[in-house]
């Protein structure tokens, strides 16, 4: 065991903190499937998402719905906002404070997935909207925190500009191919996320929830030491 944490200590902080974002972006992937699939067509974390499905539900777009995403985006901002005002004062990559938002995200997932259990599968409108709004909270927390941490190509939540820099750096753009692997790794875990939430759906929907915050609690917790431990 002690030679596992002494290799785990050596592995370079611009390598784990790599590591440690796209874990969160699975989340993200969890996150979104749940907030699409089984709470009203709201994603948590793709805030482009939101405005797009917001913008058709203006013009009566297919029964969908508007209170929910215009909520989530004001949820995410102010999580983001937040977010921002608590690392304000913070020089390092992976601070203390980092810890402590990626911390708020995680009990907040557990928390939203343990209230769906309690409640049942099928929530009434009102806790719909007020899960999702304060899972959107949480993602702009998270995003905000990934920000601070800036591993290229990587902020968590979205992948439309990753998706941009994989193809105009690849050899049939300018053939730069610097960062693939990363970017070709961040856009696998959200889909992979999405299909794990979705799949989890079927069996109840705080489970997905439960495990995005699980996941989250771990990044944190390994982030947190390795901080520590490279001190």
């Amino acid at each position: 065991m002690t030679e596992r944490l002494q290799r785990l200590k050596a592995v370079p902080a611009p390598t784990m903190h790599l590591w440690l974002m796209l874990v969160l972006t699975f989340t993200t992937g969890i996150n979104d499937a749940v907030g699409y699939l089984g709470l009203d067509k709201v994603f948590t974390g793709n805030m482009t998402g939101n405005v797009v499905v917001l913008g058709m539900a203006m013009v009566g777009g297919n029964d969908l719905p508007v209170l929910g995403p215009a909520l989530a985006l004001v949820g995410f901002m102010v999580g983001a906002a937040v977010g921002g005002r608590a690392l304000r004062g913070s020089a390092a990559a992976w601070s203390t404070v980092c810890t402590a938002l990626f911390g708020v995200v995680a009990f907040l997932m557990l928390a939203l997935g343990v209230v769906l259990l309690i409640d049942g599968d099928h929530p009434e409108k009102p806790l719909e909207v007020t899960i999702t709004t304060i899972a959107a909270v949480a993602m702009g927390m998270q995003a905000a925190a990934a920000r601070h941490i800036a591993v290229k190509d990587v902020t968590t939540v979205v992948v439309t500009s990753t998706l941009t820099g994989l193809a105009a750096d690849s050899w049939l753009g300018s053939g730069k191919g610097g960062g693939s692997g990363r970017r070709l790794a961040a856009v696998a875990l959200i889909l992979l996320g999405a299909l794990v939430g979705a799949l989890l759906l079927k069996a109840h929907l705080g489970l997905s929830l439960l495990l995005a915050g699980v996941l989250i609690a771990g990044a944190t917790a390994v982030g947190e030491w390795h901080r520590r431990a490279t001190a």
